[in-house]
């Protein structure tokens, strides 16, 4: 088993060598993949960057004579995600360094972002201390910030290439002994406002045998547990905060893409959706909310995130889109509408509190769902501890009958 380290070895072999001696003087193998494209690399990687290069379809030839270095970057880190996936179904991979600048940053966490949730995956990066979401995505990639530039090696920076490195091997060769809980498992979605009726459902589930993993519905946490759902490791979804579709729609800053909603459908996965936080789009502080908004309805969560009211018009589209995924669903699934409001905040005496705008999505809801799928209406807020117990319960029997529902 070794560690892979991926870098550009016609730029940054002398930083990557050094990586790479001070992981193997603590015993463990290393296993060096070159993504350098324009020049010859400083030593003999593991894998040459021709080989990367064939991985992804292409040769390092056409890509040096092309010259288009955003394109170059592209294919070397979709080669280097198929070097790092066969390795690991090699069982020759069990963790993966990276460390360069924008170029090898993408790169790298490209064939990070290919493994599984719990292959340990760091990147030394120049980019680390800014918007860490394209390299990070949706995995569990960690970013440490070189502070320099990686240009060399110098008292700074073999500090903090060894430091890397000798995490690396600490996560490699320590045994954490993390229990695998054998108990079908169930993905819920949640926000601040409808924490409560999460925290319900999740103790009501568990009581009964699964396992819960609650994910933040933040862009990134609807992507995870997207992923998450295809690569097999959910059992059953309880998709009580459907919200980013609110941003996905109007343009916040949370959403998390056009296929949301898209992977239990697809893979037959028993599941109860609602529409939690549909009342709102998420933006950052006040004065970073796009100048077209001014006028709306809005409540300030916290200095750094604002809230806007969904209109009845924007709600009105929220119901044709959601009610469209469920229709493709190929597994049991229900859709389960709180009538007394859709978070916290759309309650009587609330911000965000607005009959209309709620009645135009239960009502574009209703009128584009097909029967197949199970429409539960409820006369209270999402947050009533009876409407969380009866989407868990409504999920738990859906589990049952599929056969991946707790033992008897």
């Amino acid at each position: 088993m070794s560690v892979v380290i991926v870098g550009t070895l016609d730029t940054k072999a002398e930083e990557i060598g050094f990586a790479r001696d001070v992981i193997a003087a603590q015993g463990v193998d290393v296993h060096v993949v070159d993504v350098g494209v324009m020049g010859e690399p400083g030593f003999d990687p593991d894998t040459a960057a021709g080989e990367v290069a064939e991985a992804a379809g292409t040769t390092l030839e056409s890509l040096r004579e092309e010259g288009e270095r955003g394109e170059a970057m592209e294919a070397m880190g979709e080669g280097a995600a198929a070097i790092a996936q066969r390795l690991h179904e090699e069982g020759t991979l069990k963790g993966v360094l990276g460390l360069g600048g924008s170029g090898n940053t993408s790169i790298a966490t490209t064939a990070m972002r290919a493994l599984p949730v719990g292959v340990p995956k760091l990147m030394v990066s120049t980019m680390a201390s800014g918007d860490t979401e394209p390299y990070v995505g949706a995995k569990d990639v960690t970013m440490m910030y070189s502070v320099a530039d990686i240009e060399g090696l110098n008292r700074l920076s073999r500090r903090v290439i060894a430091n890397a490195a000798l995490a690396m091997v600490g996560m490699v060769t320590n045994d954490a002994d993390v229990d695998v809980d054998e108990r079908p498992t169930v993905a819920l979605t949640m926000f601040g406002v409808t924490t409560p009726c999460v925290q319900t459902a999740r103790e009501w589930l568990e009581e009964r045998g699964y396992e819960t993993i609650v994910f933040h519905a933040t862009g990134t946490g609807g992507r995870a547990m997207e992923a998450l759902i295809r690569q097999g490791v959910v059992d059953g979804v309880l998709d009580v905060t459907t919200t980013e579709w609110a941003d996905e729609l109007v343009g916040g800053v949370l959403a998390a893409g056009e296929d949301r909603l898209d992977a239990a459908a697809e893979t037959g996965v028993p599941q109860v959706v609602s529409v939690g936080a549909l009342d709102m789009v998420n933006f950052g502080p006040r004065d970073s909310v796009p100048e077209e908004f001014e006028g709306r309805q809005f409540h300030i969560h916290n200095p750094q995130v604002t809230l806007m009211r969904t209109t009845p018009e924007e709600n009105a589209q929220l119901g044709e889109i959601v009610a469209g995924k469920l229709n493709d669903a190929t597994g049991p699934t229900a859709l389960a509408l709180p009538l007394g409001g859709v978070s916290m905040l759309d309650t009587e005496g609330e911000d965000f509190h607005d009959p209309d705008a709620d009645a135009a999505l239960f009502d574009a809801l209703r009128d584009n769902l097909d029967d197949d799928v199970e429409l539960i209406e409820y006369d209270g807020n999402i947050n009533d501890d009876a409407f969380a117990e009866r989407i868990a319960a409504t999920l738990d029997e859906y589990m049952r009958e599929a056969g991946v529902g707790p033992s008897e």
